[in-house]
C-alpha cells in the first residue's frame, strides 16, 4: 500500500489541481481507501502474511476471511466517492453511503439467517 501512495498520490493531486480544487480532498482519499483495500485483499501483502503468521491460521483461509468485508466496504466507498464525484455534496454522499451500508448488513444478516437455518436443518 505504501508503494501505491507514493505512485498514485502526486497523480491524484495533479488531476484535482487541473481540474476542481475542491475535489483535492475526496480525491486524495480514494487512492489512500482503494490503496488499503488493496493490502488487505492481496494474499502477497506484508501485513496480510503477518496477521495470518501471527494468529496461527492457513494464510489462504486468512485471505479469503478478510476478502467479504474488504468487498463491502469497498462497495460502500465506491458509491460514496461516484456520488461526491458527480455531485459534489458531501451530505449526498454520506447519505448514499449510509444508505448502501445499511443494504449491506441486511443482506449479511440476512444471509447469516438463511445460513443458520440451513445448518439446522442438516
Amino acid at each position: 500500500s505504501w508503494g501505491t501512495f507514493g505512485i498514485m498520490l502526486p497523480i491524484a493531486g495533479d488531476m484535482a489541481g487541473a481540474t476542481d480544487l475542491a475535489l483535492m480532498l475526496p480525491m486524495l482519499s480514494a487512492v489512500l481507501a482503494g490503496s488499503v483495500f488493496g493490502d488487505h485483499c492481496s494474499p502477497i501483502s506484508d501485513t496480510t502474511i503477518l496477521s495470518s503468521t501471527g494468529a496461527r491460521c492457513n494464510h489462504i483461509d486468512h485471505v479469503a476471511t478478510q476478502l467479504p468485508y474488504s468487498l463491502s466496504v469497498a462497495v460502500i466507498s465506491t458509491v460514496g466517492f461516484i456520488v461526491l464525484g458527480v455531485t459534489s455534496s458531501l451530505f449526498a454522499a454520506l447519505a448514499a453511503a449510509s444508505a448502501v451500508f445499511l443494504l449491506v448488513c441486511v443482506v449479511l444478516s440476512w444471509l447469516s439467517k438463511a445460513k443458520m437455518v440451513v445448518e439446522s436443518a442438516q
